[in-house]
């Protein structure tokens, strides 16, 4: 039971019980992007459902597409009578009717993960509720979850099912691509990963394991006292002391202020003469 007393779902392989008008909701939604041309993958449960078979209640349907394609996908929701908004330019957008969200996701809150057109081209061919579209690589999917280690909500069990669910047979250099320079939160999720499945550590590639753990281990013997503290790209709110009264470096505004320039330098067009 949590601290607010909500018990948090059961994992299982047991399809929810959408409702009718949900249910009709998500396809009309799906089919409507599809009408419309606009370059997306599912995400959320029903990827995480894809590559490892564990279902989860969901009200929202989470689309992932690149920040450019943004306000074509808000302009075909407005048009089929659904409201649309921006929540915040960083990383996304919703379009809701009848109580039901879609929610348009082009990276995570903290800007560290990024939505391309890899991601898209990448994406794996599926039917979600009838309808003929493609999910959220299992690779970028994982990616996604990596900084989902908030207070509120931990997405590291998805990560060790990720990984359990496809024994492993991933692209691992296109993982490490994804963790870039913050490769140190993908060797925390795979130590625990290990912990929860240690008969299945193989599942984990050997290479994968050295390149990690030489590089902390490099990090360990050669410490930098200049290195950023990066608290607030974990929790902004468990780590508001360090910044507001401990005096730390914002890492967390500097970064998201850095993805706003980039989307407004991508959107922006040229005058006509």
């Amino acid at each position: 039971m949590s601290e607010m007393g909500v018990k948090p779902p059961v994992s299982t392989s047991l399809p929810p019980d959408f409702p009718q008008k949900q249910e009709s909701l998500f396809r009309e939604s799906l089919l409507l992007m599809n009408r419309c041309s606009v370059p997306y993958v599912v995400a959320g449960a029903f990827a995480l459902h894809h590559h490892t078979g564990i279902w989860r209640v969901t009200k929202d349907l989470d689309l992932f597409l690149t920040a450019k394609d943004v306000p074509q996908a808000l302009k075909c929701f407005e048009q089929a009578g659904f409201e649309g908004e921006i929540c915040d330019p960083v990383w996304l957008a919703k379009a809701h009717r009848d109580g039901f969200f879609i929610d348009l996701i082009t990276g995570m809150s903290n800007a560290v993960i990024v939505v391309n057109e890899s991601w898209i081209n990448r994406a794996t061919p599926c039917v979600v509720l009838g309808v003929e579209t493609r999910v959220l690589g299992a690779e970028e999917l994982l990616a996604s979850k990596l900084f989902v280690v908030r207070r509120e909500r931990f997405d590291g069990a998805d990560i060790a099912h990720i990984i359990y669910g496809t024994h492993g047979k991933l692209d691992w250099e296109r993982i490490l691509a994804l963790a870039g320079d913050h490769w140190e939160i993908l060797l925390w999720a795979l130590v625990l990963y290990r912990y929860i499945y240690p008969a299945q550590t193989d599942y984990v590639p050997r290479f994968v394991w050295k390149k990690l753990l030489g590089q902390f281990q490099q990090e360990l013997e050669n410490p930098d006292p200049k290195a950023p503290f990066r608290g607030s790209l974990v929790d902004d709110n468990m780590f508001a002391i360090d910044v507001a009264e401990w005096g730390m470096d914002n890492v967390l505004w500097r970064q998201r202020q850095e993805r706003q320039n980039e989307i407004a330098a991508s959107t922006d067009t040229p005058e006509k003469p």
